[in-house]
C-alpha cells in the first residue's frame, strides 16, 4: 500500500492537516510509551473503558467530517476510515464481513502498531481500536437514509490478537 495522504502544513501556525482535519504526527514509540504508562497507572480495565468511549466519539466525529469532505456516505465512509488508519501506520485494516443493518462486522488488523511496538509482550494489545469500530458503525447507521435499514447500537471487542500468537488481530462489531 502506497500512502497517498494529503498533508498540508500551515506556514503561519505550523498546524498539520490531512483531509481538512488538524493532525498530530508523532513517532510510534512515543505514542506507545505514553499509552503503556497510562495503562500501568490506571489499570488496563479502567483505561480500556476510557479509550473505548473516547475512541467511539472520535471515530464518529471523523466519519462525519470525512463524509462531508469527500462526498461519501454509508459503508464507503467506514471503508475510507480503515484505509486512512492503514495509511497512518496504525496497522493494515480490512473488513472481512459487514452487515450494517445488523450493526455487525468483522475486522482484521495485520501489523498492528501496538504489537510491532511491543515485541515479546503477550496478550490482547490492540484493545484501543475497539471503540473506533463501534463509533464508525453507529455513524453509518445514524446517517442511513432509510430508517428501516438502521441497525442497533454497535459494540466492538478484540476477540484475538497477534500478541497472543494469532496470524492477525480480529475485532467483532455486534
Amino acid at each position: 500500500m502506497q500512502p497517498q495522504l494529503p498533508i498540508e502544513v500551515d506556514p503561519q501556525t505550523g498546524v498539520w492537516t490531512t483531509d481538512a482535519l488538524p493532525m498530530l504526527y508523532v513517532p510510534r514509540h512515543f505514542f506507545t510509551n505514553n499509552h503503556v504508562a497510562v495503562e500501568e497507572a490506571l489499570g488496563r480495565e479502567a483505561y480500556a473503558e476510557i479509550l473505548y468511549k473516547a475512541g467511539y466519539k472520535s471515530a464518529y466525529h471523523w466519519c462525519e467530517k470525512e463524509a462531508d469532505q469527500h462526498g461519501i456516505s454509508g459503508m464507503a465512509v467506514f471503508e475510507h476510515y480503515l484505509k486512512r488508519l492503514s495509511q497512518r501506520g496504525w496497522g493494515l485494516f480490512s473488513i472481512v464481513e459487514a452487515d450494517p443493518g445488523k450493526s455487525q462486522a468483522r475486522i482484521h488488523v495485520h501489523h498492528s502498531s501496538f504489537v510491532l511496538a511491543q515485541p515479546g509482550k503477550h496478550g490482547k494489545l490492540c484493545y484501543m481500536f475497539a471503540g473506533w469500530f463501534a463509533g464508525a458503525m453507529d455513524w453509518v447507521n445514524d446517517t442511513a437514509p432509510d430508517s428501516a435499514k438502521k441497525g442497533p447500537r454497535a459494540t466492538s471487542s478484540e476477540t484475538q490478537c497477534k500478541g497472543e500468537g494469532h496470524d492477525c488481530c480480529v475485532f467483532h462489531v455486534a
